[in-house]
């Protein structure tokens, strides 16, 4: 079963370590989020009942006569384990500072004899999370100094602390992110050894990947013509204007390779085994394309009947794009019936809009060829569609060879009106490729090398791209 899924025996065998040093080592921006449960499923529920328990008893306990203190010093002991815990080193004196005042077995005599005052320890609790809290957590705990139930204020602090913990947690990430990152290029590339000293084999899929990237470089491409005019948009065909192919290059050969998994056939069970890892993020990045290439392509239609004064709105743009991208989440479905309702709706806005702006309205005929034309991109080999994805494509490969923002310096027509969409999906392809790279480049060296002659290879080799 594993094999048919496209990864044999390799995907059982990569370890849970292997995975979260490819995560953190591939993301810069990597960083532990609040796992929250819906109230409304199951475990939000579960959830939200033991807590309102805990805290009813704690209450109860609280209010009774004499207090009874044996859950509030449950309490306090975890509270001073996190504030120690998010101390760095260097802080010694605040650790023997809340260590003195937090002191466990002190406050168990004060409790013994009823004198545990858990409001001015709330308060001291308070006055040194405002020390050590994020200026993003400065506002909350603010908050807090406002709560004056005991048992809400104890509830409130133990939210706060856990998302203190979190900060704490992304900062170390951050601070420790370079010796991570090389930590994941050198254990992943241990491993995958490992399982290659054990299976020699295991490179065969990378190796006709690489080889086909080779083989679509020295095929000479069709080259549409200009779409500026959507009213008037064909494609030249494979006979008339063709791009000549440069000299093959490790660089050139790779890029594409790396742009072909953003095309590769679900069904093609050779996936490479070198980016097994990463065949989810991947299938994300393509999901990710495909709506930016119906979303541009609906603007790009929509602009050309719009006008310049209408298109030239930001508001009108923003709102053209919030709708069509609510729209084509059901493209996946129903292609026809989601461009149907697209057609409908951007040609409404469009007509409303011209109106409200005391514009000339569209033509009946104009408005037929808009909706037919909007409908068309439903079909993969619409003109305006396929012109758009390779324009995504060649920005991507630019991404890989100049950066992202040099990338998005010179953009091709029609797709400025979503340039940070772009740049999130660049960036997210350039950091997957770029860690890929440097674990498995000594693999894609000895690869190139039997795949481009001597004569056309660079001197750099993969590992410095």
């Amino acid at each position: 079963a594993a094999s048919r899924r496209g990864g044999g025996g390799l995907i059982g065998t990569v370890d849970d370590v292997s995975k979260l040093s490819n995560k953190i080592g591939m993301n810069h921006d990597f960083h532990v989020k609040e796992k929250v449960s819906s109230p409304s499923s199951l475990e939000g529920k579960v959830k939200e009942t033991m807590h309102n328990a805990f805290w009813d008893h704690l209450k109860e306990q609280l209010s009774a006569t004499p207090p009874d203190f044996s859950c509030a010093l449950e309490l306090l002991k975890e509270i001073k384990e996190i504030l120690l815990s998010l101390l760095l080193p260097r802080q010694s004196r605040l650790r023997g500072e809340i260590e003195e005042a937090l002191d466990t077995e002190l406050l168990k005599r004060k409790a013994e004899h009823g004198a545990l005052n858990v409001s001015l320890l709330s308060k001291y609790i308070l006055d040194m999370m405002t020390l050590l809290c994020a200026p993003v957590r400065d506002e909350a705990v603010q908050n807090l100094e406002n709560i004056t139930d005991p048992v809400r204020l104890l509830r409130g602090i133990f939210q706060v602390l856990g998302l203190m913990k979190m900060d704490m947690v992304n900062y170390t990430i951050q601070s420790l992110q370079p010796h991570l990152q090389e930590h994941s290029i050198q254990h992943e590339r241990a491993t995958f050894q490992e399982l290659l000293n054990k299976q020699p084999s295991l490179l065969d899929h990378t190796t006709k990947w690489l080889t086909q990237a080779a083989v679509d470089l020295t095929m000479p491409l069709p080259i549409c013509l200009d779409i500026s005019d959507s009213t008037t948009m064909a494609c030249s065909s494979p006979n008339e204007t063709v791009s000549s192919p440069e000299p093959l290059s490790p660089t050139m050969v790779l890029s594409q390779g790396f742009l072909n998994l953003l095309l590769w056939d679900p069904e093609n069970e050779e996936f490479p085994e070198t980016l097994l890892m990463d065949r989810t993020r991947l299938r994300e990045l393509e999901s990710q394309l495909h709506r930016l290439t119906l979303l541009a392509s609906v603007l790009l239609v929509a602009s050309s009947f719009s006008g310049s004064v209408l298109f030239g709105s930001p508001q009108f743009v923003d709102k053209l794009k919030r709708m069509t991208k609510d729209l084509i989440e059901e493209f996946d479905s129903s292609p026809e019936e989601a461009m149907q309702t697209v057609s409908e709706q951007v040609s409404q806005e469009i007509h409303q809009s011209l109106k409200n702006m005391g514009l000339a309205a569209l033509s009946s005929d104009n408005t037929a060829s808009l909706i037919g034309q909007l409908q068309n991109i439903a079909k993969k080999e619409d003109c305006v569609r396929s012109v758009i994805d390779q324009r995504i494509h060649l920005f991507l490969k630019c991404c890989l060879v100049l950066g992202v923002q040099r990338s998005l310096l010179d953009l091709p027509g029609g797709l400025t009106v979503i340039e940070a969409e772009l740049a999130e999906l660049g960036q997210k392809f350039v950091s997957l490729t770029h860690h890929n790279q440097k674990v498995f480049g000594p693999y894609y060296t000895e690869i190139l090398k039997t795949l481009i002659p001597p004569a056309q290879a660079l001197e750099n080799e993969v590992e410095s791209l």
